[in-house]
């Protein structure tokens, strides 16, 4: 998720997030030579996307907090797999 955290989402988180998207799409942790292209288009084009639909959303919550968030991600994570 990366909306609504203060601060804001980072260009490169953006672009992490796209690229893990188009990976899971793909199928593919590394394009071939041959697809190489398509696949950095595609990281191009969602990053811009995501960009745009961040920018463009409003919400009346407050900003979440990224170490608040982070905890929460870890305890249920813990209590997923059974670990600390």
């Amino acid at each position: 998720m990366l909306h609504n955290f203060d601060p804001p989402a980072t260009e490169e988180e953006i672009h992490a997030s796209a690229l893990q998207y188009v990976r899971k799409i793909s199928g593919a942790a590394k394009p071939s030579a041959a697809n190489a292209e398509a696949f950095e288009a595609a990281v191009a084009a969602i990053t811009e996307a995501t960009s745009t639909l961040l920018n463009s959303l409003v919400t009346k919550a407050p900003p979440r907090d990224r170490e608040i968030e982070a905890a929460k991600a870890k305890a249920r994570a813990a209590e997923r797999y059974g670990t600390e």
